[in-house]
């Protein structure tokens, strides 16, 4: 479709690769196996998020190279997009285009919270290329733009791939604050609705989800739909493995929850959440 991109993305990009410092990765000539995603708008946001990472660490001091590349992803987008909406989308795409270095600072965030929250972290490099639920959030950031922005489907269309991918289920609808950090991941659903704060950390298996689900009053076995039904999670909350919170609730701030809880009522600040009452656990001699 001929798409050209004609903002300052490249020069900001350019700047932001610039700026970075260890233990984020400095050497443009790193090189590891390829490794492509199948989703070429995916391999180009991993690109131009993190070049030394991922084999494109020339793109770091190439303003052209780079605008090569956000206009390839600028067309990508595009295509993805116009068969939702049947209109033109260049000026929203040019939009998310633009975004990408604030975007690009958010990831970095989130790096870091993967590494300072997971005592088997050993790199940075490890954590973008290797985590699951870093990939998740990934996608997720750019999906959620879309989905803001009236692409839900086409944000639908990423998130599903990042679920394919990683076992994780993040609806584009979701809002997650800043230094996220999603551990091990298998399993995890967050629901449309959902809100989480800053410095959040999830184990595998959590869901925020809907504790139950409205119907239309005038249409006969049909669910309504955009109603707030899934929780608001707070700033610094940890919660643990197997933990399903269900509903409209309110998880506030400085909040741990133990492995396999189970919410369906508001939590207040400054609170510890956990399972009293283990199951007894006997032993059998089998001699």
């Amino acid at each position: 479709m001929g798409y050209s991109y004609t903002g300052d993305a490249a020069r900001r990009l350019r700047d932001s690769y610039e700026g970075d410092e260890e233990p984020f990765p400095l050497d443009p000539t790193l090189s590891f196996p390829p490794r492509p995603s199948g989703r070429e708008e995916v391999d180009l946001l991993r690109q131009l998020f993190f070049p030394r990472c991922w084999n494109a660490g020339s793109i770091t001091a190439d303003a052209e190279e780079i605008g090569e590349k956000l206009a390839a992803l600028g067309e990508i987008l595009c295509l993805g997009i116009q068969p939702y909406v049947q209109e033109d989308c260049v000026e929203e795409v040019n939009q998310v285009l633009d975004a990408l270095p604030d975007i690009r600072a958010a990831l970095k965030n989130d790096v870091e919270a993967a590494y300072k929250g997971d005592p088997a972290a050993k790199s940075y490099i490890e954590i973008v290329r290797s985590y699951p639920g870093f990939q998740a959030i990934m996608i997720h950031r750019v999906a959620h733009m879309l989905y803001e922005m009236g692409f839900g489907a086409y944000a639908r269309e990423l998130t599903e791939f990042a679920k394919s991918e990683t076992g994780i289920d993040i609806h584009p609808g979701a809002e997650i604050g800043a230094f996220f950090f999603i551990d091990h991941g298998t399993g995890v659903v967050i629901g449309e609705t959902a809100t989480i704060g800053d410095w959040a950390r999830i184990y595998q298996d959590v869901t925020l989800g809907a504790l139950h689900f409205e119907e239309e009053e005038d249409e006969e076995h049909m669910l309504s739909k955009g109603y707030k039904r899934h929780p608001d999670v707070g700033d610094h909350v940890v919660v643990g493995a197997g933990t399903k919170i269900l509903g409209a609730v309110t998880i506030g701030d400085h909040v741990s929850i133990g492995a396999n809880s189970w919410l369906t009522e508001d939590v207040p600040d400054n609170t510890s959440v956990y399972v009293a009452d283990h199951p007894e656990q006997r032993h059998k001699d089998l001699d």
